[in-house]
C-alpha cells in the first residue's frame, strides 16, 4: 500500500467470542464477559491503521482488558520496533498506560466516543478494529469457540488475516495489471 512495513500506530481493542455449543472450550480458559453477555473467549488485536493484524492473544471472555494490553503490546513490539503510537477505547484505562510510555516508548491515547447517543457516529480511528473485528468473525473457524487451546484459536486468527491480506494483495496485483 506504499508504506513502510513496519506500522509507527496501532489500535487496540477485544472481542468477545460465544463458545461453540459441543462444550468444546474448557472451563479453565473459557468465562462470562458480563458486559456483553457472552459465555466463552476473547480476543485482544492489536493491529495497524490499515486494519492489518500485528498481535493477538486470547483469553478467558471474564479477563479485563486492560490486564491483557500490556502482554499485547509486548508480542507486537517483538515483530514491530516502530510502534511509537497506539489507539484505545476507555475499556484499556489503566496504569499500564505509564508502564508503556516508560519501558516502550509507545504512547496510549484513548480515543472517547461521542456522548451523542441520538445518532451514529463513527469514532475516529476506533472504526478500523471494528472493522478488522467483522472480517475476522466472517470466517468460519473464528465467528465462535471450537478450540479446545486457546494456541489453536490464536492459529486461527492469524490464518484469517493470511487469507485477508492475500485476497488484499491479490486484488492490488490484479489493479497493477491493469494499468
Amino acid at each position: 500500500m506504499g508504506r513502510n512495513p513496519q506500522p509507527s500506530a496501532g489500535i487496540i481493542d477485544s472481542q468477545s467470542v460465544a463458545e461453540s455449543a459441543e462444550g468444546i472450550v474448557p472451563a479453565a480458559t473459557s468465562g462470562y464477559d458480563g458486559h456483553k453477555k457472552v459465555n466463552g473467549r476473547k480476543r485482544h488485536l492489536l493491529t495497524d491503521t490499515l486494519g492489518l493484524l500485528i498481535a493477538v492473544v486470547i483469553t478467558a471472555a471474564n479477563v479485563q482488558d486492560r490486564d491483557v494490553a500490556a502482554q499485547l503490546l509486548l508480542h507486537a513490539r517483538a515483530r514491530s520496533t516502530r510502534l511509537a503510537c497506539v489507539f484505545t477505547d476507555s475499556a484499556y484505562h489503566g496504569s499500564w498506560i505509564g508502564w508503556a510510555e516508560k519501558n516502550l516508548g509507545t504512547i496510549i491515547e484513548i480515543v472517547k466516543r461521542n456522548d451523542d447517543l441520538t445518532r451514529f457516529i463513527v469514532v475516529p480511528r476506533r472504526w478500523v478494529i471494528e472493522r478488522t473485528n467483522a472480517w475476522t468473525s466472517r470466517r468460519r473457524r473464528c465467528a465462535r469457540g471450537y478450540e479446545r487451546l486457546t494456541s489453536q484459536d490464536v492459529v486461527m486468527v492469524h490464518l484469517a488475516h493470511i487469507l485477508i491480506m492475500t485476497r488484499r494483495l491479490a486484488s492490488l496485483n490484479q489493479d497493477a495489471t491493469t494499468l
